[in-house]
């Protein structure tokens, strides 16, 4: 009886050597044991041989789109090549139309959105262009502006606006600020600036160009045209009428001096030497128009014409000047500047001094679209300006 319990118990044991051995020398190709888990168990964390195949990257994060979204997921859809993606952002002037079109329509239907800012890190290009302008309140500038960015726009460029208003001090503030974003380019409006600011800008290493103004000095490439020459033009169209007791009432920014400046030394070499003048602060306005008029002719009460720095100016001399019953243009000749699409609205219509702002953001979009592609000749472009006849003078 004895015997026979020993008996079965060194079975026992030999069986659970035998396991234990077998367990021991599982061969490492050999697939683990699945743990199942039960509620009240504890689970064992699982070891992982160094041999064994690390788990699968987890997807990377869409820069900037849905999460998992990837370039390649929109190539994928599109049926074209990442790199052909890339170029419809960054260079969408090297695609042909109809592929720019459908991936531009599956970028639309993935939601997908480049980061830019990884993608100038990467590629030290921020595909940024900078515009600094004095006021976007009047249609002069935001009519060059709107089509200056829509150029760069097809070209894959994106537009930062910066308002400097008329303070020399705010716009190299604001330069600084611009510059610190690494643009690939600067559209300044105007060539006055101080030495400092051009010297700074010409070291800066990237292209520049000025736009609104004509210098014989530009720190890189111009578009514009003189203000001085307008003065000149305004006072010969004056002269033309047989004016004698000329006026202007004008802002006192440079390039509203330098259109002062032109009709004074006209009107000069013309043997007139006294002219009434109202000089203000910009911005101009039409109630400063007003207010200029009866200062005027507290000046020169035998005042037959007026120069107007802006239309803005001229609307509110010509109200004034019908609310005194001085009729124009037979007692007072009047002419403004910037033909705003209210100057032939006016009753009697505005005579006025006209620009193509639209060439001037087309030209400066593309003379910098230029120097991006590595043309290093200095672009120096005159759009001129003409006097649009109406019925004030």
């Amino acid at each position: 009886m004895a015997g026979g319990w020993k008996r079965r118990r060194a079975q026992r044991y030999r069986s659970y050597d035998e396991t234990r051995s077998a367990l021991t020398t599982i061969p490492a190709s050999s697939p683990p044991a699945t743990k199942r888990t039960m509620p009240n168990d504890k689970p064992i964390a699982p070891t992982i041989d160094a041999r064994d195949e690390a788990p699968p990257a987890s997807p990377k994060r869409s820069r900037g789109g849905p999460k998992g979204l990837r370039i390649t997921d929109v190539a994928a859809v599109a049926g074209v090549s990442p790199i052909t993606v890339s170029r419809v952002f960054n260079n969408p002037e090297s695609v042909a139309p109809e592929t720019l079109e459908r991936v531009r329509q599956v970028v639309q239907k993935l939601g997908y959105v480049p980061n830019r800012l990884a993608g100038g890190l990467s590629s030290s290009k921020s595909r940024l262009i900078a515009a600094i302008v004095p006021t976007i309140a009047h249609s002069l500038f935001s009519e060059t502006i709107q089509v200056f960015s829509e150029t760069m726009s097809k070209a894959g460029y994106q537009v930062l606006l910066a308002l400097s208003g008329y303070s020399d001090s705010s716009e190299e503030t604001l330069l600084d600020a611009v510059l610190s974003r690494r643009p690939e380019g600067v559209l300044l409006t105007g060539v006055a600036h101080t030495e400092s600011l051009r010297e700074r800008l010409r070291n800066v290493g990237i292209p520049i160009v000025e736009t609104w103004d004509m210098t014989e000095t530009p720190i890189d490439m111009l578009v514009g045209f003189s203000h001085y020459q307008v003065g000149v033009a305004v006072a010969e169209r004056f002269l033309a009428r047989g004016v004698l007791h000329p006026g202007l009432v004008s802002a006192n920014d440079d390039r509203a001096i330098a259109r002062i400046t032109g009709f004074r030394e006209r009107l000069a070499r013309a043997g007139i030497n006294e002219i009434a003048e109202v000089i203000v602060a910009p911005p101009s306005s039409v109630s400063i128009g007003k207010a200029a008029l009866p200062k005027l002719l507290e000046q020169m009460p035998s005042l037959d014409a007026v120069f107007c720095g802006s239309d803005l100016l001229a609307i509110g001399v010509l109200g004034e000047a019908k609310r005194r019953g001085i009729d124009v243009p037979s007692q007072l000749a009047i002419c403004g500047f910037g033909d705003l699409e209210f100057a032939s609205e006016t009753s009697p219509q505005l005579t006025t001094v006209g620009v193509d702002g639209t060439r001037i953001g087309v030209s400066a979009a593309r003379c910098l679209l230029e120097r991006l592609k590595g043309v290093t000749e200095t672009n120096v472009v005159d759009v001129g300006f003409y006097i649009v006849e109406r019925q004030t003078g």
